[in-house]
């Protein structure tokens, strides 16, 4: 199965939007900044210096995920969500690959993830990676997270 990895274009914004809203609603519930985040990631995004990009498997947007500025050499990965048709096909581990390189090619020295411990498969995914725990802070954006790497 043929992947790209495509950056984000104007006209993909209701797809990340509704991808991330997808998986959100089916283990949480959608929070205040979700729906900033969601409801303009040209500007609360991409104008704010981050990045969107998407897995793309031939005119199918299958995934995608957010590279949120928290200085100039630490991001956020955030915003990960792969089609819920098209789980199962590691394109998650796909993105997450393409997130990592990414960073590392704008010579970024942290890449950090909130994520919930709810989430069994995310987590063995990220620690596959080369993620580990580290201590998280109080008065989180999301209630929903609780586990910081």
């Amino acid at each position: 199965m043929s992947i790209k990895i495509i950056p984000f274009k104007p006209d993909y914004a209701p797809i990340f939007k509704e991808l991330n809203q997808k998986w959100i609603e089916q283990y949480f519930t959608i929070e205040p900044k979700d729906l900033y985040l969601l409801g303009n990631c040209q500007e609360h995004i991409i104008d704010k210096g981050g990045y969107i990009f998407f897995a793309k498997k031939e005119d199918s947007i299958t995934g995608c995920f957010a590279l949120l500025p928290v200085s100039n050499t630490t991001f956020e990965l955030g915003k990960m969500a792969v089609s819920t048709e098209f789980q199962g096909l590691k394109i998650g581990q796909k993105l997450l690959s393409f997130a990592i390189k990414f960073a590392k090619e704008q010579c970024w020295e942290t890449l950090i993830l909130y994520s919930s411990t709810k989430l069994d498969n995310a987590l063995h995914i990220y620690k596959k990676f080369g993620f580990e725990e580290v201590p998280i802070e109080r008065n989180l954006d999301y209630a929903r997270s609780d586990i910081k790497m």
